[in-house]
């Protein structure tokens, strides 16, 4: 605190505030490959989802990368190889994301995306904190949509080379998917398990021990859906017998 903020922590009050720690959800993948519903796409970490369920133990991360990163390389390589070439691109779709980045710096006025940072973070604190209800979380999802809207308006000076301002702006997209995913799932899970608590929902609720929530996303549409859990495996049930 004395050396980055200049702050005496034995003289004054020093300001203590949540963050996000860890993601305990994500992209579905193959457990035995990593391979995402997207042929040839990997994921493995904190990004891959499954592994932890609502309450990841600390440390466990590393282990999660060192296995899940090694089943994607493997996997990764051996798809890469039978592929044979190069895959076909389609230039038109490159020219429009590389449009759609351009933007915010062309943009001659708009939102500025510092404050549209600020706002989503205060937000997401408030509306989809430690504790959750039903009418916060519907109320933070409807101030989620409308900054989506106006993030989509953003405008930033300067040139591309370290320009913090345009990195900002290139990070909303993402930021306003994870978020109203978040609070989507939150708003379909009306139970308390691990880290997600509903306070108008305080007991676990078995049925859900038995169902993942899954989101889709088309164009600009994001639904929610219940999707059974496949089955653990003989040799995972015997473990687990054993351990109980």
């Amino acid at each position: 605190f004395k050396e980055l903020a200049g702050v005496d922590i034995t003289k004054e009050q020093m300001e203590v505030g949540p963050t996000t720690h860890y993601v305990m959800g994500g992209i579905r993948v193959n457990p035995e490959t990593a391979e995402s519903t997207i042929k040839g796409l990997y994921a493995a970490g904190e990004v891959a989802a499954g592994m932890h369920g609502a309450n990841r133990l600390g440390g466990n991360s590393l282990s999660d990368l060192l296995v899940f990163g090694r089943r994607a390389g493997l996997d990764a390589a051996k798809t890469a190889i039978s592929i044979g070439g190069f895959p076909n691109l389609d230039s038109a779709q490159i020219e429009a994301a590389e449009r759609d980045a351009l933007e915010p710096l062309e943009r001659e006025s708009g939102e500025n995306p510092y404050k549209i940072h600020e706002e989503l973070q205060q937000l997401m604190n408030d509306f989809a904190g430690i504790t959750r209800d039903q009418e916060t979380l519907e109320e933070g999802l409807d101030l989620v949509l409308k900054l989506k809207a106006r993030a989509r308006n953003v405008s930033t000076s300067g040139a591309r080379l370290y320009n913090t301002g345009w990195h900002l702006a290139l990070d909303l997209d993402p930021l306003m998917v994870c978020s109203e995913a978040l609070i989507r799932a939150a708003i379909a899970r009306k139970e308390s398990r691990g880290a997600h608590a509903r306070v108008d929902f305080p007991d676990y609720d078995e049925r859900y021990s038995k169902i993942n929530h899954a989101i889709r996303k088309r164009g600009d549409e994001m639904t929610v859906v219940e999707e059974p859990l496949p089955q653990l495996p003989d040799d995972l049930m015997n473990i687990i017998g054993k351990g109980a």
